[in-house]
């Protein structure tokens, strides 16, 4: 990776009603995610939202 390259490590994902998980977006820093995942669960609806990290082997974990 150089340093034109951004990276965003951090998604945001959401499930649905029948256990579907669609990623949201992905993020540069944690807040920022967080801040979007509490921004979309505050709406109401049913689904639930999360953040998680990718690692450096491009798998993500929940956090």
């Amino acid at each position: 990776m150089n340093d034109s390259t951004i990276t965003l490590p951090w998604l945001v994902i959401r499930q649905d009603d029948s256990g579907n998980r669609y990623r949201v977006g992905r993020y540069a820093t944690r807040a920022e995610a967080q801040k979007i995942a509490d921004s979309l669960d505050g709406r109401g609806h049913k689904q639930l939202y999360w953040v998680e990290r990718i690692g450096p082997n491009g798998t993500s974990s929940a956090d």
